[in-house]
């Protein structure tokens, strides 16, 4: 689209603005562009002028609108987003990395000197930063052949804001194993592994979080800081003086004891934290006497640099009401003893802009004066924002005559090829010719068709230029282009059984007990691995690391604690057969259910028609790969004879619905009717919006049976059903009525079953039979019970979140008014609603009244589950209409309901909520293409119980992408299973762990299936007097030993051998000859498994190899005795019973000979077995 940046720039008024930045003028004003013209503007000026611009809007929404029409006329490399925090609480707190990490980036380019556009919200311009000079000593260069000062690093690394791990799992972290140093930045999309010989860098390459392997090599990089205030011991010091000086003068100036008790404590806390050179919690507020003379974003950019507000007039009301609340805040904090007298927690806006001597343009709507600015040149551009046509083709069609006769070039936005194809032939139809042109172009009179997206149309009349963009046109949502994302998606942590010490831990033959870490014992001179388990009665039990298998993490539900067995007891055997019976009943279940259905015959529907294609591409949105893996697998199994019944879970928002939609546009396409069966009267609601907007364009008829219809309307749908005059019906258990009869049910879809009761649960099974089913579910179900259900149950999983979805910033914080306050008015001020979680029914409605009185604009209701139906129906559906800004409600909002406008979540008594219920709230919020925010609020000075502080904790991690993530999914994972194979089965998987559960089901339904796999060859037993372990200074993190063990022990060809060795080089570096004494045990397996081997054990003077019974009979006796005899005499052959015997005389070598030898053999023995 950078046609229409020529266009403008031929216009007069602006010439001659961007004439007076070529003669530096200090301002001026330019009035009447509005909506995406703005964006034109600025990247025509940047182009233009070749200088950096900030932009300065009044919010961050401003900010993020302006940005993504900037992207449309702009390289992405040059431009940037700072999003700052506008509430000042919220900078206390624990928050999500994302934001930080867009904003460190930000500086990282402007320190560079290079040139750039960065859109800035007003709150960004108030933060305190280090000066740009002390920003640069913290980019770390880095390049190969170059040499590192290690020891001097890592402490740079610390000051830079990243943490030490055992291994990088997330960014912010560095960990360093041998001359392996492994670190993630918070810019880069993957982390970095430098790999080292002595001090100097011997390879830079990026490696994936998922397996911890090297990708791309680099030849240098650049690492900033993982926070915004890196700090140095100097610093710490002189933030330590003065804040001593600063307490001292506080504490004069107070004159109740009490108080001067509680400043003492508080900053005192504070004080001694610095001290022993760390950061308290609420470092920030300190920022300014970390530096000689504090900065702020305006001190980053060059001299050659212009400043362009964006409706100045609004910036200054909203720093207004922002020193107004960082003023409240503040004695807020001095009332509590928080904070010292007269320290600077932000910068002033007047300050700054006497201060920075920067070049300024005014953007504003109207031509009017603006306070306290004296503009050299002003400009008046008339602009006219588009109107909406809402698909009346008419209308647009008058317009256009209108613009033709003037010699207007019209421009249509289409967001991609096929829509603009579409777009196209639509016109067309309407007579209007328009040409599809490279946006590089510039626009002529006459009508044509980008591809690009923007938020809105306008009409320019003195360049004689018209832009409208499709949602102008049909009312339709655009697909936005992709965003760049630096963080990936926490759903990448999935693997919640890493043990640590201290975990509980299943041994399949023992029972529960707990893990104490990883020993190596020394047994007759022979060093090995062993896990150490802690029994009932402080009973050990050493396994040996080549039964790992055997050992599995225990997981069972959010705070049960499991009972610790008895070793050599018979309760654990008593456990496990329960759970074996009621495991193989399941079994039997599913796989009558299965036979039965393969056995039914249901109705083959007809490969995707022309129309199916068409309506598929009106998706507004890009579907992500998980939605169109979905997608094919249910209408593979539509156009089966056998009728489908599939489970498609995925968690709320990520697209199940459009993934139904489509399987119901099939069978109606076919003829056939679809039923959609909801729990409640607001989704029946809110999926016939949904489905009746996206069906807009086809010759569909929709109904909806639910309490909000009335009597006629429902007897209406039910006449409709009967005759097959409705093709789709959406309804509740009114569907499930006596009266309800279709024409040609075709698809029955079920969402979230397991919230129907009983009876309602037996009426759906009568309907379900000979007809295809699909039933959704939010509730994540399990990788491992997937797998063990492969073959008897039909799941599609939607795991991706969809694109341009933001992550939710979530904070962690004390609970105060002031906070809630701010929170509440920043989402007003966006037009945005709020839920406010308060679990208490009993008072609940005092604490919508405190909120009332809190913010008094704000219109409040509140809703909780002992309201009744209706009741609870009437306040969710106003909610949803938006005749209320605030839901005081309890955790019935957990499940269900979609309300994009929602996009604020603060949850009162945080700690005591569970992980995966808190992660299924936050799932509430950031639904639509804005950032949500949730905050996580517990009570002042409250003594929080272990478990609750293990929970913060918990949240606090999850916040950042980390741990707490894995519990949630745990928990919700157990729901999951639950709700799958029933309630019941809850206690059983708490008794014996999920993954052992889970391993049962497997073997029970491959039985049942007749797949009873024939016994894995028994496993080859390697008794050798070797040193073969990993020691603690090759890997020191027990759960990394674990995971390599597990590695070694599944290796079943010498490709996997390999590839294990490449990987343990590339994460571990170079392995010590313990290690390499693994690989040769493991390389002999391999043989030996070819050979039918069955052991090989040492003794004083010889190793001998045995071959098992079956092995023996299978051998070539000439061919074994050639491969013998090629060792002479050192090697004899003979017979141990019924089982060859092949010895070594190894009393004259060193291991590594005997070893080579035995090996050699073992490879031969592989290929002398008999020629059928």
């Amino acid at each position: 689209m950078q046609g229409l940046k020529s266009l403008i720039l031929q216009q007069q008024e602006i010439q001659s603005i961007i004439s007076g930045i070529e003669e530096n003028l200090d301002e001026q004003l330019i009035a009447g562009l509005s909506g995406s013209a703005r964006a034109v503007f600025i990247a025509a000026t940047a182009e233009k002028t070749g200088k950096s611009i900030v932009v300065v809007t009044h919010n961050l929404l401003q900010a993020q609108k302006l940005h993504e029409d900037l992207l449309q006329f702009m390289d992405e490399e040059q431009l940037f987003l700072y999003p700052a925090n506008e509430l000042i609480a919220a900078e206390l707190s624990i928050a999500s990395p994302e934001l930080r990490a867009q904003r460190i980036e930000t500086l990282n380019y402007m320190a560079s000197g290079r040139r750039g556009v960065f859109v800035v919200p007003m709150a960004g311009l108030r933060k305190i930063l280090p000066p740009p000079a002390k920003w640069k000593e913290y980019q770390l260069h880095i390049e190969v052949g170059k040499d590192l000062d290690l020891e001097k690093d890592l402490l740079t690394f610390v000051q830079m804001g990243y943490s030490r791990a055992e291994m990088v799992s997330a960014p912010g972290e560095f960990s360093l194993r041998g001359g392996i140093l492994d670190i993630y930045p918070l810019t880069e999309v993957d982390p970095i592994r430098i790999e080292l010989f002595d001090t100097e860098v011997d390879s830079i390459r990026t490696f994936s979080l998922d397996d911890q392997r090297s990708k791309d090599k680099r030849e240098k990089i650049v690492i900033g800081p993982a926070t915004e205030a890196p700090i140095d011991s100097n610093q710490f010091n002189q933030i330590t003086q003065q804040l001593e000086a600063g307490l001292s003068r506080s504490l004069k100036k107070l004159n109740n004891e009490q108080a001067k008790e509680r400043m003492a404590e508080n900053v005192g806390f504070d004080l001694e934290k610095f001290r022993n050179g760390q950061k308290p919690e609420q470092f920030f507020k300190y920022l300014s006497y970390a530096y000689e003379s504090p900065a702020s974003l305006l001190d980053y950019i060059s001299t050659n640099g212009l400043l362009i507000f964006d409706e100045l007039s609004r910036i200054n009301e909203m720093n207004e009401r922002l020193e107004k609340e960082e003023a409240e805040w503040y004695t807020s904090l001095l009332e509590r003893g928080e904070i010292i007298h007269g320290l600077a927690v932000s910068n002033q806006l007047g300050n700054l802009l006497s201060k920075h001597e920067l070049p300024r343009v005014y953007l504003s709507l109207f031509l009017r004066h603006i306070a306290n600015t004296s503009p050299q040149n002003i400009a008046n551009v008339p602009c006219k924002l588009m109107q909406n046509f809402h698909g009346q083709m008419h209308l647009l069609k008058a317009e256009i005559d209108r613009w033709r006769k003037n010699q207007f070039s019209v421009v249509f936005l289409a967001p991609d090829g096929q829509r603009a194809k579409k777009m196209q032939s639509v016109l067309m139809d309407y007579e209007i010719e328009a040409a599809i042109v490279e946006g590089s172009e510039n626009p002529i009179a006459g009508i044509q068709i980008y591809q690009g997206a923007l938020n809105t149309g306008f009409e320019l009349p003195l360049s004689k230029m018209v832009v409208i963009t499709e949602e102008e046109i049909f009312n339709k949502k655009t697909r936005k282009s992709k965003r760049r994302q630096k963080l990936s998606n926490a759903e990448r942590i999935k693997s919640y059984s890493e043990l640590q010490v201290g975990d509980y831990v299943v041994h399949v033959n023992h029972g529960i007990g707990k893990y104490l870490g990883i020993e190596t014992l020394v047994i007759n001179g022979v060093h090995k691995d062993y896990l150490h388990l802690k029994y009932q009665a402080s009973d050990k039990l050493y396994v040996p690391v080549e039964q790992i298998d055997l050992v599995q993490k225990y997981v069972g539900s959010e705070g049960k604690e499991p009972k610790v067995y008895k070793l050599g007891g018979s309760d654990w055997k008593r456990v496990k057969k329960k759970v074996e019976s009621s495991v193989k009943d399941i079994a039997d279940d599913l796989i009558k259910l299965y036979a039965e259905r393969e056995a039914a015959k249901g109705y083959p529907y007809s490969p995707d028609s022309d129309m199916q294609r068409e309506f598929e591409a009106s998706f507004p949105y890009q579907e992500t790969e998980d939605q169109l893996r979905s997608i094919v697998e249910i209408k593979h199994d539509m156009e089966r004879e056998r009728p489908m019944d599939r489970l498609l879970c995925g968690d709320v928002g990520y697209g199940k619905t459009e993934v139904a939609i489509r399987a119901a546009f099939k069978a109606i396409m076919d003829g056939k009717q679809v039923a959609i069966l909801v729990p409640t009267t607001i989704l029946a609601q809110q999926h016939f919006e949904t489905i009746k907007e996206r069906y807009q364009d086809f010759p569909i008829n929709i109904g909806l049976l639910s309490r909000f219809r009335t009597k006629k309307q429902q007897t209406e749908t039910a006449k409709g059903l009967k005759n097959g005059t409705v093709d789709i019906v959406v309804g509740t258990h009114r569907l499930l009525s006596k009266d309800i009869q279709f024409a040609e049910l075709g698809l029955l879809i079920v969402d979230e079953e397991q919230r129907f009761g009983v009876t309602h649960k037996e009426k759906i099974k009568q309907l379900k039979t000979n007809v295809d089913v699909l039933t959704l579910t939010a509730t994540p179900i399990p990788r491992t019970l997937h797998m063990s259900m492969l073959g008897v149950r039909d799941l599609s999983v939607i795991e991706t979140p969809p694109e341009n979805r933001f992550p939710v910033q979530t904070y962690v914080m004390e609970y105060n008014g002031a906070l809630v306050k701010e929170a509440i008015e920043r989402e007003l001020a966006r037009d945005g609603q709020i839920y406010f979680l308060y679990n208490r029914v009993e008072d609940i409605e005092r604490k919508a009244e405190e909120i009332s009185m809190l913010v008094p604009d704000a219109r409040v209701a509140y809703a909780h589950g002992q309201m009744t139906e209706s009741e609870l129906e009437s306040v969710i559906l106003s909610f949803l209409d938006g005749e209320f800004d605030v839901l005081v409600t309890t955790t019935i909002i957990e499940t269900g309901v979609d309300i994009p406008n929602v996009n604020t979540l603060i949850v009162h008594d945080a700690d005591r909520m569970g992980l995966s219920q808190l992660y299924q709230l936050r799932g509430r919020v950031g639904r639509s293409n804005r950032v949500a925010y949730a905050y996580f609020t517990y009570r002042k000075d409250k003594v929080l119980t272990e478990i609750a502080e293990k929970r913060l904790q918990a949240i606090k991690e999850f916040t950042e992408l980390g741990s707490g993530f894995k519990i949630a999914m745990r928990d919700l994972s157990i729901r999951g299973a639950g709700n799958l194979l029933g309630a019941q089965q809850h206690g059983f998987i708490d008794s014996v762990g999920f993954d052992l559960y889970s391993q049962m089901l497997k073997e029970a339904i491959d039985e049942r299936k007749g797949e009873i796999h024939q016994k894995r060859t028994p496993s080859f037993e390697v008794e050798l007097e070797l040193d073969a372990y990993i020691p603690d200074a090759y890997i020191s993190d027990g759960h990394q030993k674990i995971e390599m063990y597990k590695r070694f022990r599944n290796i079943d060809s010498l490709d996997e051998l390999e590839e294990l060795r490449e990987e343990m080089i590339d994460r571990f570096g170079d392995y010590p000859y313990q290690v390499g004494y693994l690989f040769t045990v493991a390389e002999i397996k391999v043989f030996a498994r070819a050979a039918s081997l069955e052991s090989i054990k040492q003794s004083k003077s010889e190793i001998a190899i045995y071959m098992s019974e079956e092995g023996t009979q299978e051998m070539d006796g000439s061919k074994v005795f050639s491969i013998c005899s090629r060792h002479g005499r050192m090697v004899g052959l003979g017979m141990d019973g019924s089982k060859l015997k092949i010895t070594i005389q190894i009393s004259r070598m060193n291991t590594d000979e005997w070893l080579e030898i035995a090996q050699a053999i073992m490879k031969d023995l592989g290929n002398a077995k008999k020629q059928p």
